[in-house]
């Protein structure tokens, strides 16, 4: 991936660059924007991609921040639009945001606030469903017997306790994401073989290669709506099990013996 800094106007160090890609979503992304427009008070930018074919229910020029949208001739995957969004941003900070995000409150001072660490390379924050409950948003790398041990709690065992401290996991999930321009950049963005779930996964794998580390920061808050496609539609159960088998034939191996070797050391 090219990073705009090299082939454009220099990025504003202190803006973030929110990515959110709509498949139909247009009601959710009204309400999104409404949020952002109503809390937010960090210098921001948005991009929005229409994926598919859509009249948005609001008019751009009725929020008081930048707001590019971007209308896709031919549907794209999620790696290959978050990654085209970052190519056309000029903030200091990318952020992939999902259409289901809620934001009740500025989640951005504390996001960025982690990221002054120069060890982290992504921050995210906690995520609440709508009842109040906290979601399972922070993992560890997935396993073959991890996840049939999920599948069978039915998803009740969660990987990592969080109280009020920022803790460190092997993954966040790529509803909210919040990357410094330089670390994503680095990385060369999503890997857009993977088409759509896993994505996120697969980044943060790549970027524990680089000695960056993955935060989630309990002090930022966010809500999430979840469609769970997945649960009810075949055709993303397929694209969610090929994601899967990607993701398990090409990194669980290779981070297996990454940390034996540095068990050993």
């Amino acid at each position: 991936m090219r990073d705009p800094l090299v082939h454009g106007s220099p990025a504003d160090p202190d803006r973030v660059s929110i990515s959110v890609i709509s498949h139909g979503h247009a009601q959710l992304i009204a309400s999104l924007l409404s949020d952002v427009a109503a809390h937010v008070r960090t210098p921001i930018e948005v991009i929005l991609t229409l994926n598919l074919p859509e009249r948005l229910p609001f008019e751009p020029a009725r929020f008081d921040f930048p707001l590019r949208i971007v209308e896709n001739a031919v549907p794209k995957g999620f790696a290959a639009n978050q990654n085209a969004a970052f190519h056309l941003s000029r903030g200091g900070f990318f952020c992939v945001l999902n259409p289901d995000i809620r934001i009740e409150r500025d989640p951005f001072p504390e996001l960025l606030k982690c990221l002054r660490n120069r060890s982290v390379g992504v921050a995210a924050p906690l995520i609440r469903n709508p009842e109040g409950s906290i979601e399972d948003s922070a993992r560890r790398f997935p396993t073959p017997a991890s996840i049939l041990r999920k599948a069978l709690l039915h998803g009740t065992e969660v990987d990592y306790q969080i109280k009020d401290e920022t803790i460190y996991p092997d993954w966040v999930a790529g509803m909210f994401m919040v990357f410094p321009r330089e670390v994503f950049a680095a990385l060369g963005g999503f890997d857009e073989r993977y088409f759509l779930y896993y994505e996120d996964v697969n980044l943060c794998a790549r970027l524990m290669l680089t000695s960056k580390r993955v935060a989630l920061c309990p002090s930022a808050l966010a809500v999430h709506d979840a469609r769970r496609q997945s649960l009810r539609s075949l055709r993303y159960m397929l694209w969610h099990l090929s994601s899967m088998m990607r993701y398990f034939v090409f990194w669980a191996g290779h981070l297996a013996w990454r940390r034996i070797a540095g068990e050993r050391s």
